[in-house]
């Protein structure tokens, strides 16, 4: 393996939200929060929201996330040892994707646009159409074992095949049992689920200049940005994309399915070429072309935008919005916006981008060598591992 993890001492260096273990359709302005000047109440900082909740069975160690990240760069969690979730979820474009949609490792053609992962340990459900996927352990195996569309390939072969590919290579097993030890180190998918959920838990966005205004630096966005902040609430943007999250999929109390909502439906004569969304699941006329509430952090570097990824800008997902009002089903969409707006609107969502975020080296592709133990032995072992499996050294 050429891909390997920072010592876990280096993971816990004042990386909070580390320690706590953090389909890029991103529809724009649907549903938002108001203000045209730093408001009152206190916006969140890492210090004081509230940690993504783990499952009971899987609480955050720094080695577990570090152990995600790992596995997240590596392309041996594909089939064919070419694709990594790095592959398509970026760290430099909020870990989302800049393809319409992504192939999987045998060319199947994706299905949706990638998601962006920023704060995804808050969202109570994590896929564009299907409530019931509302854990990151479970949402792990659709891109590794998912058969429609066929992903990472790891629905062919024998069964355990990547638990067993980890575990002939020289780090894995070292890292498993340092992540894992009530579970004797054990590798199987449950332990790589929960780890990859760890690393993804770690993933918090905070520190846009946005959310530097909201805690009082006036001077920390354009007046540009004020004005499309204006926008986002008069047209009722923030209703859902609400709270720090910018998603009612991240706010307390709203179950899964009602953070679904409807665009408008296609023209007659087309509905059987178009991707249905939660309809799929449920088989309800009433939730025919709806999708989950995409969040809005880092939106400005997440292009291309909607559940298919067919609004290549942000002004166009905007419009998209907005488009057909004849046709909306809900009142929020029959209006209008001008082009003023539009840019204004630009602005605002272009001061959602955390740099910091985006360039984070706790979130970024591991140095190589293996960090438990360290002994010239190990390393010789990790190296001809990495010969042998042919993992490709990330995207």
């Amino acid at each position: 393996m050429r891909l390997a993890i920072k010592a876990v001492c280096a993971a816990s260096r004042k990386l909070t939200w580390a320690i706590l273990a953090s389909l890029a359709l991103v529809g724009v302005v649907a549903c938002a929060s108001s203000v045209t000047k730093p408001r009152a109440e206190p916006w969140p900082t890492l210090a004081t929201l509230a940690p993504p909740r783990a499952p009971d069975n899987n609480p955050s160690t720094p080695i577990k996330v570090e152990l995600g990240r790992r596995l997240f760069y590596d392309g041996d969690l594909s089939f064919t040892g070419v694709m990594s979730c790095a592959t398509c979820h970026e760290q430099k474009r909020g870990f989302s994707d800049p393809n319409k949609t992504r192939p999987g490792v045998f060319d199947d053609p994706g299905d949706r646009n990638i998601q962006t992962l920023a704060n995804v340990g808050y969202f109570s459900s994590l896929t564009w159409g299907g409530p019931q996927v509302d854990i990151l352990e479970h949402q792990a195996l659709i891109p590794i074992e998912g058969l429609k569309p066929v992903e990472m390939g790891f629905n062919r072969g024998p069964e355990g095949a990547l638990p067993q590919r980890l575990k002939d290579q020289a780090c894995y097993p070292q890292l498993f049992a340092a992540a894992f030890p009530e579970k004797q180190g054990e590798i199987s998918m449950d332990t790589i689920t929960k780890a990859l959920a760890a690393f993804q838990r770690s993933l918090v966005s905070l520190d846009s200049p946005y959310d530097r205004y909201r805690r009082g630096d006036a001077k920390a966005i354009s007046a540009q940005a004020k004005r499309g902040e204006a926008v986002f609430e008069a047209k009722q943007c923030s209703s859902c994309h609400a709270g720090a999250h910018f998603t009612d999929a991240a706010l307390p109390g709203v179950k899964p399915a009602e953070a679904f909502h409807a665009l408008a439906p296609p023209k007659e004569g087309e509905a059987l070429k178009v991707d249905t969304g939660l309809h799929r699941i449920t088989q309800k006329v009433e939730d025919a072309y709806k999708f989950r509430t995409p969040g809005l952090r880092n939106v400005a570097v997440s292009a291309p935008y909607m559940h298919d990824g067919e609004a290549a800008t942000l002004a166009n997902a905007i419009r998209h919005h907005y488009a057909a009002a004849e046709r909306q089903m809900d009142e929020r969409l029959k209006q209008t916006v001008s082009d003023a707006d539009v840019v204004d609107l630009v602005a605002f969502l272009e001061s959602l981008t955390d740099q910091g975020f985006i360039t984070n080296p706790a979130f970024a592709l591991p140095p190589s060598g293996c960090p438990v133990p360290t002994s010239a032995e190990l390393q010789r072992e990790e190296a001809n591992s990495a010969r042998l499996h042919n993992s490709p050294p990330g995207p």
